[in-house]
Formats: structure tokens, C-alpha cells, sequence
């Protein structure tokens, strides 16, 4: 059957052998159940359309035996314009394959047009995105010989300054000295070791007056128990209780003087004094460096120059200038700093000395008020009696 008179701008072509059975099926209406199975498999060749093609009519119920079927479109200049061709279906008829679509001449001069514009001038293809970046084997081999020249370098700094240390202790090899720098330095550590022994021994007396301080609460607690389950003896052992809780919360106020005083030490003796001694190592670590190299220049100027001997002796007078300028920086820099530090102790001890008398003196002679102000003057804050946060000493 012909759609051409229904739809102008279509046109369908059924295979032979479809049109064939559609036509004796339209003769007789008598035939067998398998000529009316096949009379509806034909009819599905017939796929009436509209002219602009945006509907159909018909939906193919035939499917799985659906012919072989053209559907040629002649509202475009090119007859071939638009051809699909259907091959017969020969899979399940539960899950059906798609159909093989032949492309248009147009089309595949289009996919032409797109492949010169990915491809090259040359016939290559065109790098459209940046890969990533592959480390060589060249670069992994200057990455693993600049390594291996880090490891000659400290090697040799290594074994020099090894050496120079054991020539030093067997009194074979010179050793550069400032003794005005070097007995600054001698006097700090000997400082350092005498104000870790007072820290010390204010840490032993801070902790035995806390003992006395909780046996005098317990005391005083006991005194007031007594005076009220004994009456005989009520004001007696009302004196001792009053006495008792005032000595607990004057200790309680000294104890919190001898605290603020060790940790002012503590951060005198651990962190300021100790910065010092890191920058006075770091000198003698330069210094024995600067002698390791001085050495072996020397060595060198004594032996004989040639074309050979040349080259080391240069290149060990600009390892030698390099080690004495960070040996005379790290010189400077030491001398300064102990005299900050100098002039930093004097005042903190001056303080933390005074703070110490004051208290203890108050305390002893009883002057609760004076003991307050103690206090007040050096801005302590005692911890509230009960309290669960952290110790006075833990916030230093």
C-alpha cells in the first residue's frame, strides 16, 4: 500500500514479498490461523505519517518479524537525504536489538569535515588537552646525584670536624679561644646549676608547707568538733580551732607566694637561660667547624702547589671564609644575647627575691594584712579553695 497520497513529503516502500501477502490477505477473509498471523506482520509495513513528520498513526506491533523496510523522505534536495534502513530483527522477542543505521551521504561528509578538524596538517592528531607530566629519567637521575652530592658534602664536614674534636681531646690539634666570650659562657652554666638547686629546694618547701597547711585544717577541724561535743571545754578548743583556720589560710596565702616565685625561677632557668645555651652550642659547633677547615687549609699551604694541589687549595680557602662568617656571626650573636640575659636575671631575681622575703616575713609575724599585700603588690591570684581546675603552677 502506497502513503504518498496521504502524506506529500513521504514516501514509504514496502519489500516485494510484504505487499505480496498483504494482498492475498485482503482477498480472502476464509485462509488459515497462519495466514492471519501473517496478514498482521504485513500490516505493520504500513506506516502512514504526517507530512511534517512529527507523528505517526501507527505504532509496528509486528516487531520482532518486521521486514526488511525503506523509508525514503523526498522533501529534501538530495534524494538519499534521510534513508534508514531496518534489517530483519532475528533476536529474542523479550529484549529486541537496535536497528543497523546506515548514515546519509550528507552525514558522512559531515563526520568527514569533523575528522580533518581533530586530525593535524600532517595527518596527526591535534593535542586538544595536556597530559600529565611524566618525570624522566633524566630528571630523576640529576634529582638522585644532587642527593648523592648533599651526602659527599656532609661526609666530609663530618669527618673533619670528627677529627678535629679528637685532636682537641688528645692535645695534638689548635683550637680557637675567646676568653672573654668563654668565661661568659662558663659562668652561665655554673649560674644555671646553682639556680636549678634553689629550684629545686623551693619545690621541696613548697611541697612540705602544703603538708603542714592540710594537717593544720584537719587540726582546726578537729578543735571545732570538740569544742562542740564538749562543753567543759568549749572556749578552749574554740581558741585552738579559730587559731588553727587562720594559720591555714595565712599558708594557704604564703603557699601561693612560694609557688608564683618557683615558677618565675622555672621560666628564668628552663626557657631563657636554656635559649641561650641552644645559641652558645650552636657557636661551639661553628667554631669547631671554622677550626676543622683552618686546619686543613693550613695543611694544604704546607704541602707543594701544583696543578693538582691548586684547585683543593682554592676551594678550600672558600670553605674556610665561608665557616669563619657564620663563626663570627654565631660569636656576635652569643655576646649579645648574654648580655640581655644578664641584665633580665638581675631584674626577675630582684622581684622574685623580694616577693620571697616579704611573705615569709609576713607570714612568721602573723601580719595577715601585710601577707595580703604581698599579694596584691605582685598581682598573685590564689586558687579558690575546692576548685577543680588547674593548679596555679600549672597556669605559669
Amino acid at each position: 500500500m502506497s502513503a504518498a497520497g496521504e502524506a506529500p513529503g513521504l514516501t514509504v516502500h514496502s519489500h516485494p514479498a510484504t505487499a505480496e501477502m498483504h494482498a492475498q490477505d485482503s482477498e480472502s477473509d476464509s485462509e488459515e490461523p497462519a495466514m492471519e498471523e501473517a496478514q498482521a506482520r504485513g500490516s505493520a509495513a504500513e506506516i502512514p505519517v504526517t507530512s511534517n513528520g512529527e507523528d505517526m498513526k501507527h505504532m509496528m506491533t509486528g516487531g520482532p518479524t518486521l521486514k526488511e523496510t525503506r523509508i525514503v523522505s523526498s522533501s529534501y534536495g538530495n534524494p538519499s537525504e534521510g534513508i534508514i534502513e531496518a534489517e530483519t530483527y532475528r533476536g529474542s522477542s523479550f529484549f529486541p536489538k537496535s536497528p543497523v543505521l546506515f548514515p546519509s551521504n550528507a552525514a558522512a561528509s559531515r563526520l568527514a569535515e569533523h575528522a580533518q578538524d581533530v586530525s593535524g596538517p600532517a595527518g596527526g592528531l591535534k593535542n586538544t588537552q595536556s597530559g600529565p607530566v611524566v618525570i624522566t629519567d633524566e630528571i630523576s637521575k640529576n634529582i638522585a646525584l644532587e642527593k648523592l652530592e648533599q651526602m659527599k658534602k656532609w661526609s666530609i664536614s663530618t669527618y673533619k670536624c670528627t677529627r678535629q674534636v679528637l685532636s682537641e681531646k688528645l692535645g695534638r690539634g689548635s683550637k680557637t679561644v675567646d676568653l672573654e666570650l668563654e668565661s661568659q659562657i662558663e659562668i652561665l652554666r655554673e649560674t644555671k646549676r646553682k639556680y636549678e638547686n634553689l629550684l629545686r629546694l623551693a619545690r621541696q618547701m613548697a611541697s612540705q608547707f602544703y603538708q603542714v597547711v592540710q594537717t593544720q585544717r584537719q587540726l582546726g577541724d578537729a578543735f571545732g568538733e570538740l569544742s562542740v561535743k564538749s562543753p567543759e571545754l568549749h572556749e578552749e578548743f574554740g581558741y585552738n580551732a579559730e587559731t588553727q583556720k587562720l594559720l591555714c589560710k595565712n599558708g594557704e596565702t604564703l603557699l601561693g607566694a612560694i609557688n608564683f616565685f618557683i615558677a618565675s625561677v622555672n621560666t628564668l632557668v628552663n626557657k631563657t637561660i636554656e635559649d641561650t645555651l641552644i645559641a652558645v652550642k650552636q657557636y661551639e659547633n661553628a667554631r669547631i667547624e671554622y677550626d676543622a677547615y683552618r686546619t686543613d687549609l693550613e695543611e694544604l699551604n704546607l704541602g707543594p702547589r701544583d696543578a693538582v694541589t691548586i684547585p683543593k687549595i682554592e676551594q678550600s680557602q672558600q670553605q674556610f671564609q665561608i665557616h669563619k662568617e657564620k663563626f663570627d656571626k654565631l660569636r656576635t650573636s652569643v655576646s649579645i644575647k648574654l648580655k640581655f640575659l644578664d641584665e633580665n636575671k638581675i631584674k626577675v631575681m630582684h622581684n622574685q627575691l623580694l616577693l620571697f622575703h616579704n611573705a615569709v616575713s609576713a607570714y612568721f609575724a602573723g601580719n595577715q594584712h601585710q601577707l595580703e599585700q604581698v599579694l596584691k603588690q605582685f598581682h598573685i591570684k590564689l586558687k579558690a579553695p575546692g576548685s577543680d581546675g588547674p593548679s596555679w603552677l600549672e597556669e605559669q
